[in-house]
């Protein structure tokens, strides 16, 4: 196996681990909605998670281990790809938010300030930050 099919393959993984966590989140509650229903099939495309991969990981979302962040940078990177989909047709309502604060946790931001994470992300690219000016805003919003 050469080193760009390893590349692939891991990256590939990662993304269907993510992908499999976010399917976690959204059958937390036993059920998936319409909005939840329509953020995952545009995050699997975004991901490049196959039609056959999809219909496992929703039969069966435990399949992939999830590669949670460990780093809080990685952290923010993952919470700006996600507050930019959930954001993407700038109509924000409360399922939005509810949406995003899920995801947040499962990230590892913890419900004491996840909150006020999420206002932060979504006041942010209500602005049409970029990923720097996200990042830096994100880890400097308690200075």
């Amino acid at each position: 196996m050469s080193i760009s099919e390893l590349f692939d393959s891991g990256f590939k993984n990662r993304n269907k681990g993510h992908f499999s966590a976010i399917v976690r989140v959204a059958l937390s509650d036993g059920n998936i909605t319409s909005e939840e229903k329509a953020f995952i099939d545009k995050l699997a495309k975004n991901l490049e998670i196959s039609k056959d991969e999809y219909e496992e990981i929703m039969e069966n979302p435990m399949k992939y281990s999830i590669n949670p962040p460990y780093l809080y940078i990685h952290r923010l990177e993952r919470l700006y790809d996600l507050a930019r989909m959930v954001y993407a047709d700038h109509v924000l309502g409360p399922k939005q938010k509810e949406l995003l604060t899920k995801f947040a946790l499962s990230l590892g931001f913890t419900p004491g300030n996840v909150n006020y994470i999420v206002d932060k992300a979504l006041s942010l690219l209500e602005h049409n930050v970029d990923l720097d000016t996200f990042l830096f805003e994100m880890q400097n919003m308690n200075k």
